[in-house]
């Protein structure tokens, strides 16, 4: 199952800070979780055939179709700012703290 070092190492991943309580409460409720998954493997599915959807007459998949695409005039008419045929949005990288 999953132990205190499994969940400590998760956290450090995630960069989480966690308590002892954290830690504790979190390792029994993964070893839950696990537990619970674990007993999928003990399902018979030797009968199943493999399937992505549920319901087999549901598919919301379509066939690919060429088709027009919308033209650039129409995309970008209600756009707030457009440059050279583009969209213009404000730059959002940079150095730290906008400097």
């Amino acid at each position: 199952m999953i132990d205190r070092d499994q969940v400590l190492h998760a956290a450090k991943l995630a960069r989480l800070e966690l308590s002892e309580a954290e830690v504790a409460g979190f390792t029994t409720q993964l070893a839950s979780i696990i537990g619970h998954i674990n007993q999928l493997d003990e399902a018979d599915i030797s009968g199943v055939d493999p399937t992505c959807f549920v319901a087999p007459s549901h598919d919301p998949l379509r066939d690919d179709a060429e088709r027009k695409s919308l033209e650039a005039e129409i995309a970008l008419a209600n756009g707030p700012s457009v440059k050279k045929g583009h969209f213009a949005v404000p730059k959002v990288i940079g150095p730290p703290g906008g400097a």
